[in-house]
């Protein structure tokens, strides 16, 4: 490990065992430097690192603080690592078995805590979604929140955020675009049409069926088109 990493190790320890817990203030620079036995320049980068990891936030003219720690802050950044990796076919396809596995699973167990109000939210996505049936940018955004909806239904923040990076905006208008141009969209709009109406009975096993079904055939699409002369036209 090199000095720098050290350092941050040091400070995260801190956090980790709540000596410094989500919230609090840190010490001015030159007592927690004093305080890791570091020089004030290691102590600087190691705060600007866990800064930039959303660990610490820095507040001009107030002092450094340690944020609260919540999974959607923490994991925010596998959305824009997702986003990196657009031009990597086998990444993708990586994602997308992922989220094969995860989505299904969380579709299920949303069946069984989803609350009305919720539903209804769900259920005015997809008719959005219908009704954009050849507006790729709008059937992005109203599948995004359909999915989303889903998940936050279970009440897990960690499998929220987590779902929500590996989807990704880009590789999900990718899609679209692609299923629009191969007028297959309508077969797409059938599967969230049978995971909201598997929600709207709380089946758990049609839940998680249809939502496999739906996520399988995506990543079928998708491994065909990276395969095929089609894919420098998704990129």
């Amino acid at each position: 490990m090199s000095l720098t990493d050290k350092a941050i190790a040091q400070l995260r320890e801190l956090i980790r065992t709540g000596a410094l817990p989500p919230g609090s203030k840190l010490p001015p620079e030159p007592d927690l430097a004093a305080q890791l036995g570091l020089s004030r320049n290691l102590a600087r980068e190691a705060v600007k690192a866990l800064a930039v990891a959303r660990v610490l936030e820095v507040r001009r003219g107030d002092g450094t603080y340690v944020t609260s720690l919540q999974p959607s802050l923490l994991l925010e950044g596998i959305g824009g690592a997702v986003e990196l990796l657009q031009g990597d076919s086998a990444a993708l396809q990586d994602l997308m078995e992922v989220r094969r596995l995860l989505e299904p699973v969380a579709t299920a167990l949303a069946a069984t805590r989803i609350s009305d109000e919720q539903l209804a939210e769900v259920k005015q996505h997809l008719e959005a979604m219908r009704e954009a049936r050849d507006d790729v940018e709008q059937l992005n955004i109203h599948d995004a929140a359909f999915h989303r909806v889903v998940i936050a239904a279970t009440g897990n923040e960690t499998l929220l955020t987590l779902l929500e990076g590996i989807s990704g905006r880009t590789l999900r208008a990718r899609i679209w675009r692609g299923l629009v141009d191969a007028q297959a969209a309508s077969r797409t709009l059938a599967e969230h049409e049978a995971i909201f109406h598997a929600l709207s009975t709380r089946d758990v096993l049609r839940s998680q069926a249809t939502a496999l079904l739906h996520v399988s055939n995506t990543e079928q699409w998708l491994r065909e088109h990276l395969r095929s002369d089609q894919a420098p036209h998704l990129r």
